[in-house]
């Protein structure tokens, strides 16, 4: 005797409820359907009559209970995930009808490294405020060297922008290419050596260097510069500070630092940096935007895009 086929479609229709889900995913999130009934303003009965809910329309168990609280079931962590699309998509759609009744509003939300927040992210944002002073422009700052992308994957950013040390072998994740960014050995203008016309990298071994943290990809990329010209990395008289810390030590003259190009442009004048007559072999690397393919973007963010291409356009490496 042939087994009946569920009706999926009639039964997602008629008892599978967004608001069902919402719940699931706030007591997964809490461990707990006493603190996810507080925080949902419900009560623990409306919050378990819910989950029992989703649990008979998918005819699984979605929650167990363990010492430590409720934990998901592989169903539900499966459903989550799915869950997780479907409410950035009805955001997204939100969005776009905000932007369409009113297209000077919005929010964009990016993920950059420390280096392009210090200088061409903010550049970016000025010109995009100017055209859209309605728009929220939120940046999270942190690093992207492994490649990972957690944060477009869950969906807590729409563009995360960086650096790409290798080719990106995701099929989740399109990467666009805006410019080649160069890196340079940079000294304070008062430094002796931003009066030298010709200087050998081996002249500076013994200078104070502001080096990234090791042990990182791009840490073993500078290495391996150097090594190409038959050197050791210096030793650092300081590592792993925040790009505005980096800018004011060089300023004063007595550091070296290896800086992007694309940072450099936006702070030599600014800080009175130079970069110094050297060949870094190997040290340029593409600039791209990292998005999540087939994610619907809203208009708001692809005029912020628009912007990103726009200001590429500019970039020249400093002379």
């Amino acid at each position: 005797m042939a087994r009946a086929v569920p009706d999926w479609e009639s039964r997602i229709g008629r008892r599978l409820r967004l608001r069902d889900l919402h719940i699931l995913s706030t007591v997964v999130q809490w461990s707990s359907m006493a603190k996810a009934a507080s925080h949902l303003a419900m009560s623990q009965p409306a919050v378990s009559e819910a989950i029992a809910s989703l649990e008979a329309a998918l005819g699984v168990r979605l929650l167990d209970r363990t010492p430590r609280g409720v934990e998901p079931t592989l169903y539900a962590s499966a459903l989550l995930k799915r869950g997780l699309v479907v409410f950035d998509e009805l955001r997204q759609g939100i969005k776009e009808i905000e932007f369409l009744a009113d297209p000077t509003v919005g929010e964009v939300r990016i993920r950059c490294n420390e280096s392009l927040a210090a200088g061409f992210v903010p550049e970016v944002i000025d010109q995009f405020s100017r055209k859209y002073p309605r728009a929220l422009v939120h940046v999270d700052v942190g690093p992207l060297a492994t490649q990972e992308f957690r944060e477009l994957r869950e969906r807590t950013v729409d563009l995360s922008l960086g650096r790409t040390f290798k080719p990106v072998a995701d099929d989740e994740i399109d990467a666009e290419v805006l410019f080649q960014d160069d890196y340079f050995v940079v000294a304070g203008s008062r430094s002796p050596w931003a009066r030298r016309r010709k200087i050998a990298l081996a002249d500076l071994l013994d200078e104070p260097w502001i080096l990234g943290p090791p042990n990182t990809v791009f840490a073993s990329l500078i290495a391996q510069a150097f090594r190409a010209q038959g050197l050791e990395l210096p030793r650092a008289r300081v590592t792993s500070v925040p790009g505005a810390i980096r800018t004011q030590l060089v300023a004063t003259g007595r550091f070296l630092t290896i800086m992007a190009g694309s940072m450099l442009r936006h702070n030599a004048e600014r800080w009175d940096l130079k970069a110094l007559p050297i060949a870094l072999d190997g040290l340029s690397f593409p600039f791209a935007i990292f998005k999540l393919k087939h994610r619907t973007a809203s208009p708001v963010v692809q005029k912020f895009v628009e912007h990103l291409r726009a200001a590429a356009k500019s970039i020249a490496a400093p002379a």
